[in-house]
C-alpha cells in the first residue's frame, strides 16, 4: 500500500506545504492493544489538516465542514479520508492492523473502560473496523454501542470478517455515505457465532 500510494502521498505532502507552511504530518498519542493487563501507547500519524495557529481560532467544531481552523487542502483530505493514509506506516510498524477497533485517544478513559468490559481491548487497533462501517460519527456519541461493535469484531475475528470490513470501507468511502451517517448494519453476538435471526 505504501509503495502504490507513495506518489499520491508525495503530491499531498507538497499541497499541504504550499497551502499552509508547517509540518506535513500531525501526530497523536493513541492507545494500542492491552498486553499483560497493561495499556500500550503509540504515536498515530495523519496528514495535517489544520492551520498552524489553529488554537488561536477557537475550539474545534464537531462538524468539520464549518470549522474555519482547517486548511483548504485539509478539508479535502478529511472529506475523502486521505488524511489517514500515513497510518499505513503505523501498520507497517505493527502499531495497528488494517482492520480492527479504531485506536482510542490516550485520555478516552470512558471508551477504554467499555472496551475492557466487553473484551475488546486485547486486539490490535485498526485503520478501519466494524464500528466505522456501521455509523462511525453516530457511534462516537454512544461509546457503549461503539465498544459493543468493537467487541463483536474482537469475538468474531476472522479473515472473512476482515475482508467484509475492508470492502465495506472502500464502498462507503468512495460513495461518501453510510460510514458517517450512523446507519446500522448487521449485528454479531459477543461470543463468536453469527446471529442468524
Amino acid at each position: 500500500g505504501i509503495i502504490v500510494l507513495s506518489v499520491p502521498m508525495l503530491f499531498i505532502a507538497i499541497a499541504i506545504k504550499v497551502d499552509d507552511p508547517g509540518p506535513i504530518f500531525f501526530t497523536q498519542k493513541r492507545v494500542g492493544r492491552r498486553k499483560n493487563g497493561q495499556l500500550t501507547y503509540f504515536s498515530l500519524y495523519k496528514f495535517r489538516s489544520m492551520k498552524m495557529d489553529a488554537e488561536k481560532h477557537g475550539p474545534q467544531l464537531t462538524n468539520h465542514d464549518g470549522d474555519h481552523r482547517m486548511t483548504k487542502i485539509g478539508r479535502f483530505l478529511r472529506d475523502h479520508h486521505l488524511d489517514e493514509l500515513p497510518q499505513l506506516w503505523n501498520i507497517l510498524r505493527g502499531d495497528m492492523s488494517l482492520i480492527g477497533p479504531r485506536p482510542a485517544l490516550w485520555n478516552q478513559e470512558d471508551l477504554m473502560a467499555w472496551r475492557d468490559r466487553f473484551g475488546a481491548s486485547h486486539i490490535r487497533p485498526g485503520l478501519s473496523g466494524w464500528a466505522q462501517v456501521n455509523g462511525r460519527d453516530y457511534l462516537s456519541r454512544d461509546l457503549e454501542k461503539k465498544a459493543r461493535r468493537d467487541a463483536e469484531y474482537a469475538h468474531n475475528d476472522s479473515f472473512a470478517f476482515d475482508l467484509k470490513c475492508f470492502l465495506l470501507t472502500l464502498v462507503k468511502v468512495v460513495n461518501r455515505q453510510g460510514i458517517a451517517e450512523g446507519r446500522e448494519g448487521k449485528t454479531y453476538p459477543i461470543g463468536g457465532r453469527e446471529d442468524k435471526s
